[in-house]
């Protein structure tokens, strides 16, 4: 497998809003793997490149200060019988139990992906620097394993990656080689998921207010750190949840909420700057949101040839 990344970062960030507002947007274009409900549950959010992390990454992310990175997501249950009813929405649910992943969220940054030349607001994902478009954990031992195996896991499963939508969409040659090893470690896929990347929360009651707000993409710190304070207590393989691990998962997150890494700040940051309307600023606005705060810079392509 070999594959061109620079300028592109498709699977980093939601592209499709450039398609959108240039009115060149196709059905092949948009599709994504959640898009038939025919063939898989929904997500109750947007986002087309959900990246899911296992539960000892859940743990480490926490154990450094970085837990407002994370955020959770939930499915719509394909069928009443699989799910259960919360907020007026049957839900995804194993043994009665609501299921979700952790992956990273995505802010709004200025960026310019896939061959553009001017820069526009888009959710893109926490630890992508909008200068270069490269990771600040690539390669280190936080670079979640699911992003390490892209596209690898999407070829392997005879599914489109990220590569071809952006070439289909004009973004140039990206799979330069699709050749892979019928390789899945890691993919974790049916029971071997449970407790190790699909998590089960054991009190849906717990989660009233909670899955609105997920589908309106408006989670607060509390509802994230109720979420991550189960996957960091799930056992794998099983429903059984840790209540240690649970109460000292929960209490590091919500005291990084006020004194934590500069993922926070910088979010709301973004936020607060793309909802001024005052226009999209340049990418290299980040050394001041994202790098004086503490955010890794990234080489640049150019030291990578």
């Amino acid at each position: 497998m070999e594959v061109d990344c620079a300028g592109c970062a498709g699977c980093c960030l939601d592209w499709r809003p450039l398609l959108e507002a240039e009115g060149d947007e196709t059905d092949h274009q948009r599709r994504r793997p959640f898009d038939d409900p025919n063939a898989t549950r929904a997500p109750l959010d947007d986002d087309p490149i959900f990246v899911p992390l296992t539960r000892d990454e859940v743990r480490a992310f926490l154990e450094v200060g970085l837990a407002a990175a994370l955020t959770p997501r939930f499915w719509h249950a394909r069928e009443t019988s699989e799910g259960v009813e919360i907020d007026d929405r049957s839900v995804a649910a194993v043994a009665g139990r609501p299921v979700f992943f952790v992956g990273l969220r995505k802010p709004p940054k200025p960026v310019a992906p896939v061959g553009r030349e001017e820069p526009t607001w888009l959710p893109t994902c926490v630890f992508l620097d909008p200068t270069t478009l490269q990771c600040r954990v690539h390669g280190g031992e936080h670079f979640p394993e699911e992003c390490s195996a892209y596209p690898k896991h999407t070829l392997t499963l005879e599914h489109e990656t990220e590569c071809e939508r952006v070439e289909s969409a004009g973004g140039g040659e990206r799979l330069l080689d699709a050749a892979v090893d019928d390789d899945l470690d890691g993919l974790l896929l049916g029971s071997q998921a449970l407790g190790a990347k699909l998590f089960a929360h054991p009190q849906p009651d717990a989660l009233e207010g909670v899955i609105d707000r997920a589908a309106a993409g408006t989670l607060t710190t509390a509802d994230r750190a109720e979420c991550l304070a189960v996957a960091a207590a799930s056992s794998p393989g099983t429903l059984a949840t840790s209540d240690h691990h649970y109460e000292q998962a929960l209490d590091r997150v919500l005291e990084q909420a006020d004194d934590g890494s500069w993922v926070g700040p910088a979010i709301r940051e973004w936020q607060r700057r793309r909802d001024t309307g005052e226009g999209v600023p340049s990418p290299a606005v980040a050394d001041r949101v994202e790098v004086d705060r503490g955010a890794s810079e990234t080489p640049g392509w150019d030291a990578l040839e």
